[in-house]
């Protein structure tokens, strides 16, 4: 059975330097929004506790439900500072976090493992709750390896909240995401996006031949879908596209005519408000 150990080792691992294992999974906070928002690295350098030392490297991972862990990366532990008051980054996603006292860690990551990050999945194991472990040869066994650009399984329309990157690659790796492809252009819809730095939202509909899949591909491929308001948004924004948030708001047959989707559209524009407060303008 392939185990972690046996993964590691073709990238370059050397199993001969202090080791430690890292599972991230926190009730307080949403590890996998912080990670898609590029917020992560920092979450994982600030501690309470001395948990690394300098000259380990630890192998980082991302808790997912039950027992299952996904592959961050191999960082190098440079560093630590001893414990002060933290400031937490500009716009960081959780403002509220505790940062009195706490340890500073100088984490570099190690590019020889990219391959493997966020595709590499093993079972962590009863211990959860023990989310720092000694490395050990060959206890993490490995449940799969995710294709190249493999986001996550079709969850259900409703259930349908992607972040911009997230969308692109799902559109634009179709083999892995086929239940994805297939799904999403089998209907018609109505759909919402959200700009998470401001609340602003945009309500659009989708119709035609390839329903909600078509209309996506436009976003992927453009960032702003066409529509006026957005573009002047990635016009004001360069980046905004790492702000965006998109899901599903309803879905409809697609035997619906044109007029008949937007007439749901209208709806959902009355319903959020999105004309007066939003970026919609029409």
């Amino acid at each position: 059975m392939l185990n972690l150990h046996s993964m590691l080792l073709p990238f370059g691992f050397d199993p001969t330097k202090p080791t430690k294992l890292v599972r991230h999974q926190d009730r307080r906070f949403d590890i996998e929004q912080l990670y898609r928002a590029d917020q992560f690295e920092f979450y994982q350098s600030i501690q309470r506790r001395p948990v690394f030392r300098a000259g380990d490297q630890i192998v980082s991972f991302l808790g997912r439900p039950g027992t299952h862990a996904v592959f961050v990366g191999v960082y190098d532990v440079l560093g630590v500072e001893e414990p002060l008051d933290r400031a937490l980054p500009d716009g960081f996603l959780f403002p509220n976090m505790n940062t009195v006292n706490l340890y500073l860690y100088e984490l570099r990551l190690n590019e020889r493992f990219t391959d493997l990050r966020d595709r590499l999945v093993i079972d962590w194991g009863a211990g959860t709750r023990t989310w720092v472990q000694q490395y050990g040869q060959g206890e993490k066994p490995v449940v799969e390896v995710l294709p190249q650009g493999y986001v996550r399984q079709f969850p259900g329309f409703m259930d349908v909240v992607l972040s911009y990157d997230e969308l692109v690659k799902i559109i634009n790796n179709p083999v892995p995401h086929r239940d994805w492809h297939r799904m999403l252009g089998s209907v018609a819809g109505v759909y919402l996006i959200l700009d998470t730095k401001t609340g602003n939202q945009y309500v659009g509909s989708a119709y035609g031949a390839r329903g909600l899949l078509g209309r996506w591909q436009t976003y992927a491929n453009t960032v702003h879908g066409g529509n006026q308001q957005l573009q002047a948004l990635v016009e004001s924004r360069p980046d905004v596209a790492r702000d965006l948030q998109f899901a599903i708001l309803q879905t409809l047959p697609l035997t619906l005519t044109a007029r008949e989707v937007v007439a749901y559209e209208v709806l959902h524009k009355q319903k959020l408000g999105t004309r007066a407060h939003g970026l919609n303008d029409n």
